[in-house]
């Protein structure tokens, strides 16, 4: 700045020097003089304002003159010079006349200024006046010049106070204003008085002593107002809460950060030149209207702070000094309103779904809140808690319907109950309520006055809490009379509960058992039973597992020989329950009844071999005999005669009755063996039963008998085996034939009903005995087939067999209530046939 500072004499033009000719000389002489004149009166109009440091009206006048002046001179001169040189082209002889008016003019501006240096001489006259040294300048950005004394003596009359010069310098050329200012300097204290206005001003520096007690006085009032407003705008920098000042006309004069951030300006001087306001055009009407009536305005708004919806308390204050107003950001307090209410409502609603029942009374006695079930327990009309009712007129009511405890004095009572209000500790109280109800009372006194009772009616509970100890001993006693030993190991693995017959297995005593012993305890005392065995660990491990547990068996075997069988089942409260059952009979009679099993197998597997082997051995030489007869009645080892022909008949028809006794045996074994598998093909049934007719041809005329074939014309054709199938009718024709009489009928027929195809075989003998009726399927059961022949007893149980596999059942019964026997096959016609062979 020191460079910028100048003195003001270093511009005055040499005195007696020409400019130029007349004219030229007349228009740059009025041009100076104008300048002159201007600087002047600026001078006498700072000098006049310097004085009244608050006058910032008549400095506005005075620097409106000046600019309003200078424009209109400069002007007018150059017009004149326009109008000289044009005129002096066209008219020459008017040329001399206007130069002569010009050197006139110029003249005058001379004596203008000459007067305006007497000004501005007048004016510093006036301004260093008690004051030793001065400052002006006249723009924000030209030199500041120093009047009344260098820049160097002027700073060094200042001394420590140079420092505030340069900041009230600084200000006033930063922004208009005004500055007053007590500082000390090396002469004695001093006054540093300055005012700027449209970029120009003036920096003077008084003496103290200059200065009149009043305006001392003033000076300590206005330092002590310009420390608080210092005070105020570092606070109000620092607040968190929106602020600003604004002038009469509504500018911004001052905002503070929290303003800037809320705009969205990047900083107070830049929110303040942008002229941001944080309230909508709405809400300043509103402002403007209740400040014109009342000076102060108060409302709860909304607005957009650092681009949010927020809620704000504003209150703004008018004055001469214009407006000034705060906004404190009250969206937190809202929600936490908010909040507290949901909070509220909730803990309501919570409390309405609780069984307790809940009432709640004020410091006056009446009632505040209740819940649902307060309502429920007492039977209270919902009309008469909603008016809020004092708690002696619910007393009274609940007195008349027999809801409280029957007393002898009951306004003693009700008093005892009023004591509640004036307590410290909550009450603990039983209601024994007339219908038998128990209730228990909690009384709490509340921190803001007022009581809140809990009532919880307990009959319920207590005939629960009868009901289980009934149980518990029910229990004990039934757990006594198991023949079964019990024991129930708790979570932690202690003995819990036993029975009499746990005591006995293991041959414990009582006493010990009375202590609630761990597992590891209990298995250690039945260890002299059980022996080494790993049982007790596992038992150990189902009882104190900690993940999932499942139901665990065991079988302990004591050295002393009886057989346990054990199981642990987890219970539903992490306990575990132990049972133990002495099955040393039933093991005995399984492994008795084992071995035996295992016997017969063996000798079912024995008979298999020996049937096949038997089967196998009989068979070949029977085919070597059957053929060498066969070739002896080809005649092949010569002519035969009648009687050896009959022999070699007799041979050949006992040949063929032994090929088909081994026939079904072997059929038999490959059933037994599992390895028997049906041939299924579509069979016709009416030339199935022709063909099995003629087969028995032979045998029904040479019994004498007569053969009846019965079948259905619907009968079709089904799947099955059909060399089993002829096997099964063969069989049964050949038992038919066998019991029937002479001339007697033996019928085979056939016939579709229900989904299945039906045979039977149907003769006219004795019947069925019943002594052999139930083991007539059985193998080599043999029974008198009248007085032809007796068979091994193969023949039905192939039959039976047969049809098992073909997923059918067979039946043989009487065939009438006086004689006969009817035999009946079922084959169904859908569904899966068995493969595997019937037993």
């Amino acid at each position: 700045m020191a460079e910028r500072i100048r003195r003001s004499g270093a511009r005055r033009p040499a005195r007696g020097r020409r400019l130029g000719p007349a004219p030229a000389r007349g228009c740059a002489n009025f041009c100076v003089g104008t300048r002159t004149a201007l600087f002047g009166s600026f001078l006498l109009a700072t000098t006049a304002l310097a004085g009244t440091p608050a006058s910032a009206d008549g400095w506005s006048i005075a620097m409106g003159a000046a600019e309003a002046l200078w424009p209109v001179i400069a002007l007018s001169a150059c017009a004149v010079v326009g109008l000289v040189a044009l005129r002096s082209r066209r008219v020459a002889a008017d040329l001399g006349a206007r130069m002569d008016k010009a050197e006139a003019e110029a003249r005058d501006a001379g004596a203008a200024a000459a007067r305006a240096r007497a000004e501005a001489h007048a004016a510093r006259s006036l301004l260093t006046a008690g004051a030793p040294a001065f400052m002006t300048w006249s723009g924000r950005t030209l030199p500041v010049d120093v009047h009344g004394a260098t820049p160097e003596a002027f700073r060094a009359s200042l001394g420590a106070a140079s420092a505030a010069l340069d900041r009230a310098l600084e200000q006033l050329r930063r922004e208009d204003g005004t500055v007053s200012q007590l500082v000390d300097t090396p002469a004695g204290p001093a006054r540093l008085e300055g005012h700027s206005l449209g970029g120009a001003g003036v920096l003077l520096l008084r003496p103290a002593d200059a200065v009149d007690t009043a305006a001392k006085a003033d000076a300590v009032d206005f330092a002590e107002a310009e420390r608080m407003a210092h005070g105020l705008a570092a606070a109000l920098d620092a607040a968190a809460a929106p602020a600003w000042l604004r002038r009469p006309d509504g500018t911004l004069v001052y905002v503070n950060p929290a303003f800037a951030t809320a705009v969205g300006a990047p900083s107070a001087a830049e929110a303040r030149a942008a002229g941001l306001d944080l309230l909508d055009t709405r809400i300043r009407s509103a402002a403007l209207t209740a400040e014109g009536a009342a000076g102060t305005f108060r409302q709860r708004v909304k607005a957009v702070a650092s681009g949010q919806r927020r809620q704000m308390d504003v209150v703004e204050v008018a004055g001469p000094f214009g407006t000034a107003g705060i906004a404190i950001d009250v969206t937190g307090e809202d929600v936490a309103k908010a909040e507290t209410a949901r909070t509220v409502a909730a803990h309501q609603r919570t409390l309405d779904q609780l069984t307790t029942a809940v009432a709640i009374f004020g410091a006056d006695e009446r009632l505040v809140f209740h819940n649902a079930a307060y309502e429920r327990l007492f039977d209270l009309a919902p009309g008469l808690l909603d008016q809020r009712p004092p708690e002696n007129e619910i007393l009274e009511d609940l007195r008349r319907r027999r809801k409280v405890p029957e007393q002898a004095d009951f306004r003693a009572w009700r008093a005892q109950l009023r004591e509640a209000y004036r307590a410290i500790e909550p009450v603990n109280d039983w209601w024994h309520l007339p219908g038998g109800q128990m209730l228990r009372v909690v009384i709490t006194p509340n921190a803001e006055g007022g009581i809140t009772y809990l009532f919880d009616d307990l009959s319920e509970h207590l005939a629960l809490e009868s009901r289980y100890n009934s149980l518990i001993r029910i229990q004990g006693e039934t757990l006594d009379g198991l023949a079964e030993a019990v024991a129930v190991f708790g979570a932690d693995g202690r003995l819990n509960l036993y029975n009499q017959a746990f005591l006995a297995l293991w041959s414990l005593d009582a006493q010990a058992m009375g202590d609630k012993p761990h597992v590891d305890a209990v298995a250690a005392m039945c260890r002299p039973l059980y022996g080494e065995t790993a049982a007790f660990s596992r038992i150990r491990q189902a009882v104190t597992a900690i993940g999932p547990r499942e139901v665990m068996t065991l079988r302990i075997e004591r050295p002393d020989g009886r057989v346990l069988d054990g199981a642990t089942q987890p219970l539903p409260d992490g306990g575990t329950m132990v049972t133990f059952r002495d099955v040393t009979d039933s093991v005995k009679v399984e492994r008795a009844l084992t071995e035996r099993a295992e016997a017969l197998e063996a000798a079912d597997k024995l008979k298999n071999a020996f049937v096949g082997h038997v089967s196998y051995h009989l068979r070949t030489p029977l085919n070597t005999l059957m053929g060498y007869a066969d070739m002896l009645r080809e005649g092949l080892a010569g002519p035969l005669n009648d009687r050896q022909r009959d022999y070699l008949d007799h041979m050949r028809q006992s040949s063929d009755l032994l090929r088909a006794l081994i026939d079904d045996i072997l059929d038999l074994a490959t059933i037994d063996a599992g390895a028997m598998e049906l041939d299924l093909t579509e069979v016709d049934v009416r030339e199935l039963v022709l063909s099995v007719a003629e087969a028995v041809r032979d045998s029904v005329d040479e019994a004498r008998l007569s053969l009846a074939v019965n079948i259905d014309p619907a009968a079709g054709v089904f799947v099955a085996d059909a060399r089993r199938l002829r096997q099964i009718l063969f069989n049964l024709l050949s038992n038919a034939i066998a019991v029937s009489p002479e001339g007697a009928t033996v019928t085979l027929g056939a016939a579709r009903r229900d989904g299945a195809l039906v045979f039977t075989v149907r003769d006219e003998g004795p019947g069925v005995p019943a002594e052999v009726k139930e083991t007539l399927f059985d193998r080599f059961e043999s029974r008198s087939a009248g007085p032809r022949h007796r068979g091994v007893g193969l023949g039905l149980a192939i039959v039976r067999s047969f049809v098992s596999l073909h997923g059918g059942s067979v039946t043989v019964g009487p065939a009438s209530a006086t004689r006969g026997t009817l035999a009946t096959c079922i084959f169904p016609l859908e569904g899966e046939r068995r493969r595997e062979a019937a037993e």
